[in-house]
């Protein structure tokens, strides 16, 4: 059986495009790299305007997942809401790389009726029932966009050498395939990372970088990336330190009722000195 924190889902409002919007998701760990018999990690998540600041609200009801180096559930430990971030603890004590992430799906539509008005379902701050979608949507709605939408945030922490199981696909929605494995980053050399939506490359998704700590500095200073014709994209790091990545990806091979298949992306990773 799974183990994992099992709270609501994010929000529209708070898993809305990480690439384009002012306040972004992420996950910080207090480590990526442990050696010995291990320990515990502690994990922040948030929503924010700076990377890695608290400066805006916490995801209230999330879902968390944390996926063990023999590629079985792990149990994440004193869950915390706060005002302004949401805590945890996981215990690192296998051998290998962990991944831990929140992750969600679902359908979301929007049209003009009749009369003129913008119709949405499902309503706000309410999740959708696909078995309600034919009778929500009025059968004259005009430019109906129905969207399949998903969204995950996610990061990585090591105990010992760096290993795979974890990091397999799920082939469901937009996902980072490490090609450079995400604890093994080094300034000397760019490191590579291959993008699916369910499954198959994700040609052409947009893919911002920023380094933490923006506050400190006059811009941001985001480097912005594109996929390859094979989903993959190769990322050069400006100096070490922890970074966010942020991907968005939108298409119509959507399955009906969808119409646009959209998925959003937000890793956390540290960046070594090889």
């Amino acid at each position: 059986m799974k183990k994992f924190i099992q709270c609501a889902f994010f929000s529209t409002a708070v898993m809305a495009s990480a690439v384009v919007q002012a306040h972004n998701s992420w996950l910080l760990p207090s480590d990526t790299s442990k050696g010995g018999k291990g320990g515990w990690v502690t994990f922040d998540l948030a929503v924010s305007t700076e990377f890695f600041t608290f400066d805006a609200t916490a995801p209230k009801g999330v879902s968390v997942q944390i996926l063990a180096p023999d590629a079985t559930q792990s149990e994440a430990q004193n869950l915390f809401e706060g005002k302004l971030r949401t805590s945890f603890d996981v215990e690192i004590n296998q051998a290998g790389t962990y991944k831990i992430f929140t992750a969600s799906s679902g359908l979301n539509a929007r049209w003009e009726g009749a009369d003129g008005k913008r119709g949405f379902w499902p309503p706000r701050g309410a999740k959708a029932d696909p078995a309600e979608f034919a009778t929500a949507v009025p059968k004259d709605a005009k430019n109906l966009e129905v969207t399949q939408s998903s969204r995950r945030i996610e990061t990585f922490v090591t105990l010992g050498a760096p290993t795979k199981a974890a990091l397999k696909p799920t082939n469901q929605g937009l996902e980072l395939v490490p090609v450079t494995h995400p604890n093994d980053l080094a300034v000397s050399e760019p490191s590579e990372f291959m993008f699916l939506i369910d499954g198959k490359p994700a040609v052409g998704v947009k893919v911002e970088v920023i380094e933490g700590g923006s506050r400190y500095r006059l811009s941001p200073g985001e480097q912005r990336y594109e996929t390859d014709k094979n989903g993959v994209v190769k990322i050069q790091w400006k100096k070490t330190g922890m970074y966010w990545l942020g991907a968005e990806y939108k298409d119509n091979k959507a399955t009906k009722p969808a119409t646009v298949r959209s998925g959003n992306y937000s890793g956390t990773f540290e960046v070594l000195v090889d």
